[in-house]
């Protein structure tokens, strides 16, 4: 009985966690001057994405576009959800139909990846039905995300307290920082299910990422490597990043949004203090260009004769524009003031494509896997998509 009681405590307080995606329990004004050229760049990439739709198969995902070729995926690839979650995030920004049908098509070659044993499965669903469902609200949609749920919780370790990134050899279970963007269906699925076990598997992989992935001035590792029948930590790396003990941008951001987020969901104030921790090392950090868009690693030795990454910028602007209305007033405005400075610099010409370049992509200028050589300085699929909800997130605190 008493577990029964507490199974039902537990739903009951994740139940009733209402707070939405763009919430914010701070006043924070947005500036008349941005909010003008915000509404300028949505319609500005509602035309773009109608030349990026031109050069999407009917079956594919846009992912990249290299060396004027326009490069399109599966459904299996991480960043699938990406497309379709843009489209119902310009819908919302511009109220054209047009895109809103082009989402929706895309969601019949998404709904198998219900099914995909992947920790990218929170990315590749939560962005794209997730967020059709927060503009049209369906049956069918809450059934696929409760069945992606189900997917992303079988990879948990209660030993690590984890949920296992990529495939592990025997002997070895890694986690990568990227899983703490996946902690969002999860956290999800309690509320719409009322069935806590999902947020207590989303709760104890953050609360064992924070422990074990931040270095004592709140830089991420992106990877640790942890023995899966014991729990300890075979090794500490940063696969694409320049080294182990570098801090490679976009990591810093998923880490930041991740924890932003979390704190979003539970309210717990270790994740705001950690969000407050994560953004003080990036505001801070010297190698930040005064655009704050950063360089692909902060620590890379070629500053500032390399890589910029919009894709991070485009995260870090989002998550802390978020992270603004769960702080006190003054570091709100230097949180707010910082998205402001990344929204600007991503909108100059310098990032922003000209109409009909860029293969139709929003963003140039971001950086896959430096390391491997893979899509370097080129438009990706998730700058767009964390640079559109940043700006919506920017443009609805005056309905706060």
């Amino acid at each position: 009985m008493k577990r029964k009681s507490l199974f039902f405590a537990t739903a009951l307080v994740f139940s009733i966690i209402t707070y939405a995606a763009f919430g914010q329990t701070n006043i924070l004004k947005p500036k008349p001057a941005l909010l003008k050229l915000i509404n300028k760049n949505l319609q500005d990439a509602d035309a773009q994405y109608k030349v990026l739709m031109r050069h999407v198969p009917a079956d594919s995902l846009p992912e990249t576009y290299e060396k004027g070729q326009s490069k399109s995926t599966t459904a299996k690839n991480w960043v699938s959800g990406f497309y379709p979650g843009t489209l119902f995030y310009l819908y919302e920004g511009t109220n054209d139909k047009a895109l809103y049908e082009e989402g929706l098509k895309k969601l019949p070659i998404m709904e198998p990846m219900k099914f995909i044993d992947s920790h990218d499965i929170g990315f590749m669903m939560y962005c794209s039905f997730g967020n059709a469902e927060k503009v049209k609200a369906k049956p069918e949609y809450k059934d696929i995300l409760l069945t992606s749920a189900k997917s992303l919780s079988k990879r948990f370790n209660p030993i690590v307290g984890c949920t296992m990134s990529w495939s592990s050899k025997p002997g070895e279970f890694r986690v990568i920082i990227d899983n703490m963007m996946n902690l969002e269906l999860l956290m999800w699925a309690t509320k719409a299910s009322g069935d806590s076990s999902y947020a207590k598997i989303a709760i104890s992989h953050a609360n064992t990422t924070m422990k074990n992935h931040f270095r004592p001035d709140y830089s991420s590792y992106h990877l640790v490597n942890y023995n899966p029948e014991t729990g300890g930590i075979n090794k500490k790396q940063t696969v694409q990043g320049y080294a182990d003990e570098s801090a490679w941008a976009r990591g810093q951001g998923w880490g930041l949004y991740g924890f932003t987020m979390m704190y979003r969901e539970t309210k717990d104030p270790r994740y705001l203090a950690q969000a407050n921790h994560i953004a003080d090392f990036i505001l801070n950090n010297p190698n930040l260009p005064k655009e704050k868009v950063p360089y692909w690693d902060f620590n890379t030795p070629d500053i500032p004769n390399t890589y910029r990454d919009a894709s991070a910028g485009a995260i870090y602007a989002s998550a802390l524009i978020e992270l603004a209305g769960y702080v006190d007033m003054k570091t709100a405005q230097r949180y707010l003031d910082a998205a402001e400075t990344i929204i600007r610099t991503l909108s100059s010409p310098q990032f922003k494509a000209a109409y009909g370049e860029n293969g139709g992509f929003i963003l140039k200028h971001s950086v896959g896997h430096l390391p491997k050589g893979a899509m370097v300085d080129v438009p990706l699929t998730y700058a767009d998509y964390y640079f559109v909800e940043a700006m919506l997130r920017y443009k609805n605190l005056r309905k706060k």
